[in-house]
């Protein structure tokens, strides 16, 4: 009988260590955001109304039809006059960029940005494990990757990844590159490091397809300092729960409806085609579906299948399908807080009424566009920075982000907030004149007149200014 007792005594601690160690494993291969920076250019970059004005007036190969689609363009776009451009812009050499300028931009924003990070946490540059680098259209030997290594002076065992032509979601696959590692190692800090290069990416043709990015990307970028290190908890913000990726490339209508390619004379530019919102709403609904599961409550998914359900046979045993309202999910169920990408005014709006969001809801968005415009793959950091400097996050909330980018993809991940999160961040200098109304454009006010010119009379160096 003692035998018996010690065997069984001895099977359950076992199945107790087993337990144990397996608790444990996952507590190793939790992601955590102990910090991050997002970046402001300097105030002589600022982009204002009178020289949006001086950029289009020396474009020459613009007509009539081109300034119309422009002015449109812009006022719809969401865009204050406050966002930034790089440096080539202001000199004039946008037609001519050099392999030089998207360099030096990228080397501006690695010296303000990385540095501001790793000073602000306490961990040096020599404590990083991994370096994840993702800026979309500049590639460059060495990398980029290397360049931030060289200029901090990072251990030669560091892991590396740098990523291009990911477009405007790679920070959070970048993210996923991190949380994958962090199942397989213990005790890291992993360093992201996401922008975009505008220097040589000015597209100076007169293809209607391609002059709208000119009108919606501005200069920015983040860096996010990530770790797996039980110990770093109770520093960390924000600590990851799901992540999941949607990629539609295999369908030519999504993998054409965002590329670079040459127009008919040769210039280099985004395209952007009639058929992208189709792909971004395909691609955010097999999204949804696949992290719906994963971010919301079981009463939830119960409540909307049940409704789904009945709705089917209703129209099933009535002749009348017509005017049947659509049943939706409840997403703020399961989720607090909607970092959005701020792709533009259309890509905010046709989120929003996806995911049924109020105007609260998408604010962040909306206010981010219009002071820092469309970013890139860091835009979803500025969204953040602004919930944070409104005081919005507390612990406990959840935080839903939701990108896209070329190829076609959507990408989205539920974050939770660890503590009482406050910082001014880089909203502190304007954060209290927002939000603004974003329907007062002053680009409508100034140059509203060309929508009457005479195409036969009109002139453009007598006109913009």
């Amino acid at each position: 009988m003692e035998f018996l007792l010690s065997l069984y005594a001895l099977a359950t601690l076992y199945f107790l260590l087993i337990v144990w160690k397996w608790v444990g494993a996952k507590r190793d291969q939790e992601c955590y955001i102990l910090d991050y920076e997002c970046y402001k250019p300097t105030d002589d970059r600022m982009v204002s109304t009178k020289f949006c004005g001086e950029v289009i007036k020396r474009t020459k190969n613009l007509g009539l039809p081109e300034y119309k689609f422009l002015l449109r363009a812009i006022v719809s776009a969401g865009l204050g006059e406050q966002t930034y451009a790089p440096r080539i812009m202001f000199s004039g050499r946008e037609d001519n960029p050099t392999l030089l300028d998207g360099i030096s931009e990228m080397e501006e924003f690695f010296e303000h940005c990385i540095a501001n990070l790793l000073s602000r946490s306490g961990v040096s540059p020599s404590e990083i494990d991994v370096l994840v680098v993702n800026v979309a259209m500049l590639s460059s030997v060495p990398s980029l990757s290397a360049r931030i290594i060289n200029r901090y002076k990072m251990r030669d065992d560091i892991k590396v990844f740098n990523l291009t032509a990911m477009g405007c979601s790679a920070s959070l696959i970048s993210v996923d590159i991190v949380k994958n590692l962090f199942k397989s190692y213990k005790n890291l800090f992993a360093l992201v490091v996401t922008s975009e290069s505008l220097s040589p990416n000015w597209y100076s043709g007169n293809d209607k397809s391609m002059i709208l990015t000119n009108c919606l990307f501005r200069s920015g970028g983040s860096a996010i300092l990530l770790t797996n290190k039980r110990a770093m908890k109770n520093r960390a913000m924000f600590r990851l729960k799901c992540l999941v990726r949607t990629h539609h490339g295999a369908r030519d209508e999504s993998y054409g409806c965002c590329m670079q390619k040459e127009d008919e004379q040769g210039r280099v530019g985004i395209h952007l085609g009639k058929t992208l919102p189709k792909a971004a709403t395909r691609a955010l609904a097999d999204n949804l579906r696949q992290i719906s599961p994963k971010i919301l409550p079981v009463r939830e998914l119960v409540r909307f299948i049940v409704l789904t359900l009945a709705r089917k046979m209703n129209r099933s045993c009535s002749k009348k399908t017509t005017g049947a309202a659509k049943t939706m999910v409840n997403f703020k169920t399961g989720v607090d807080h909607f970092c959005v990408h701020t792709g533009g005014k259309a890509v905010i709006d046709g989120i929003g009424t996806s995911l049924n969001l109020s105007e609260y809801d998408v604010e962040p968005a909306r206010m981010t566009l219009h002071r820092f415009g469309n970013t890139s793959a860091s835009s979803i950091w500025y969204v953040l920075g602004y919930m944070e400097a409104k005081k919005r996050l507390k612990k406990g909330d959840k935080v839903f982000m939701v990108s896209f980018g070329a190829g076609f993809k959507c990408n989205s991940c539920l974050w939770e907030v660890l503590r009482d999160l406050g910082d001014g961040n880089v909203w502190k200098d304007c954060i209290d004149r927002y939000p603004v109304k974003c329907s007062d454009n002053p680009y409508m006010e100034k140059y509203g007149w060309i929508n009457e010119e005479d195409p036969s009379t009109f002139k453009v160096p007598d006109y913009i200014d």
